[in-house]
């Protein structure tokens, strides 16, 4: 028996757990928030001095965690850009989060290289605020001394591997965060740096590109470190899905992504085509509003949790009595109606009751998230099983309405660390894979997540009314919007 360490640099805390690695079996935790107010640049919370990571880490490692540990893996928050002088000095507060000040840079960047579709076809996605390559151009617009001294790019994790090993010359990452990146392309496994130049203004030493089941090195002390990655794919590694699974996030906006074969160009905007952490690809399909309209319609009726507002809804029926909620309420990216607002239709004397509102607003959200299957359906992606992740996911309205509208098996693991575990299960991998006991090919099989399963059955017929009744409105509201 092995142990390896999975570590999870989330935006505001460090998680680790120690596992066994023949069977995924969790030994010990550590857990430490970041340090409260480690920005720089005037305090933004979008810039973060990457020293703080180490704290947390250290702090969360401490009380012999590690020890008998002979491999650890990092998953640390995506979109993460961590910019580099020619002496390994950060010329910058690390640029993470959603960013929206680097919003006019996207668009900029889409101009630039000719358009949507040319995007698309070169990396995989269309610029957006967050990603690094947008970021990239807003520090060369706004902050040009440092965008000056930048001479290596690296993520968070890729950093974090980085400061692990000991700051050696080479600098790696793996393909799951090169493909976040916008200068990466899934498609062909190889960096553009020709966008790298056009986004910064010259070009920049990038990581090299590990394979699923490589060590980005071993430390002095023998300990192997394993190539890491993005949170996303990190947290589909501990899941553990494959071919025909996708898995759904209820945060305060959604998500969508499922495995696929090949990488997936999409000239609208609303796949990104990220890599996984198993050789395979995560087409990704966001939407702006998930559980924030549930939350909007708890404070319009007056409810003081999700919990309240589910056992409201239940009071309820399917099709909540003819009542629509179309959530765009922050605009949406699915379909791509960036300045729309939400629409309250099928408001009839019977319907205006409050269990109706508080159904509609679920049924809303879920019925969003539908959409955002469908973009990945209608591009030949399969899915024939769902992961339903985050709080919302355990509200027994939730449940009750969600393998109906996405016409799938929905599966509600336990809440765990996902991307603790992915890290850990990718640093089993590569030990594995170097000791010649496990196939590089192939990732060591832990057993899967504790879950609860939920079947659409009889219901399905009802799901696909309420469903309809859904598209109807937004096709009345928002003609064509899945057709631009």
């Amino acid at each position: 028996m092995g142990i390896v360490a999975g570590l999870d640099s989330a935006p505001d805390f460090t998680r680790i757990v120690v596992c066994d690695s023949d069977t995924g079996a969790v030994l010990r935790q550590g857990y430490a928030p970041h340090p409260v107010d480690s920005g720089e640049g005037g305090g933004r919370p979008s810039d973060v001095d990457p020293q703080a990571w180490l704290l947390s880490l250290g702090e969360a490692a401490g009380g012999g965690l590690l020890e008998g540990v002979q491999a650890i893996g990092v998953s640390a928050q995506q979109n993460g850009l961590v910019p580099l002088d020619p002496q390994g000095n950060t010329v910058r507060p690390a640029m993470v989060g959603g960013d929206k000040r680097a919003q006019v840079s996207a668009a900029d960047l889409i101009d630039a290289l000719g358009g949507r579709e040319a995007w698309a076809q070169a990396v995989g996605s269309v610029p957006q605020a967050a990603q690094p390559v947008t970021k990239l151009r807003w520090l060369s617009k706004t902050e040009p001394d440092a965008a000056r001294r930048t001479s290596m790019l690296l993520q968070a994790h890729d950093w974090l591997v980085w400061q692990l090993l000991g700051r050696p010359v080479r600098r790696t990452t793996d393909r799951g965060g090169a493909s976040a990146t916008g200068y990466w392309s899934a498609a062909t496994g190889a960096y553009r740096q020709d966008l790298v130049e056009l986004a910064l203004g010259h070009q920049a030493g990038l990581p090299d590109v590990l394979g699923p089941s490589e060590a980005a090195g071993t430390t002095p002390e023998g300990l192997l470190i394993s190539a890491g990655t993005g949170e996303t794919m990190a947290a589909a590694f501990g899941l553990g899905i494959g071919l025909g699974d996708a898995v759904v996030s209820l945060g305060a906006s959604g998500s969508v992504m499922a495995v696929h074969v090949e990488a997936l160009a999409d000239s609208t905007g609303m796949i990104t085509s990220l890599a996984d952490a198993t050789g395979m690809h995560l087409p990704v399909v966001t939407t702006l509003n998930a559980v924030r309209a549930l939350r909007g319609a708890a404070e319009l009726l007056g409810v003081p949790d999700l919990e309240g507002l589910s056992e409201l809804a239940m009071k309820s029926t399917p099709g909540s009595h003819g009542l629509v909620l179309l959530p765009y309420l922050e605009g949406e990216r699915t379909p791509n109606l960036p300045h729309t607002a939400g629409t309250l239709a099928g408001l009839r004397r019977e319907s205006m009751k409050p269990e109706h509102l508080a159904r509609a607003a679920f049924e809303g959200m879920l019925c969003g998230l539908a959409d955002a299957l469908d973009v990945l359906r209608g591009r030949g992606v399969d899915v024939r099983r769902i992961f339903l992740l985050g709080q919302a996911a355990e509200l027994p309205a939730v449940q009750a309405v969600a393998p109906a509208l996405f016409g799938a098996q929905v599966v509600v693991p336990q809440p765990a660390d996902y991307a603790a575990l992915g890290a850990a299960r990718q640093a089993a991998w590569a030990l594995g894979a170097a000791r010649g006991t496990l196939d590089p090919r192939t990732p060591p099989l832990w057993q899967g997540p504790v879950a609860q399963v939920l079947e659409p059955g009889d219901e399905l017929a009802v799901g696909q009314a309420v469903r309809q009744q859904y598209v109807t409105v937004r096709e009345q509201t928002h003609p064509g919007a899945f057709r631009a």
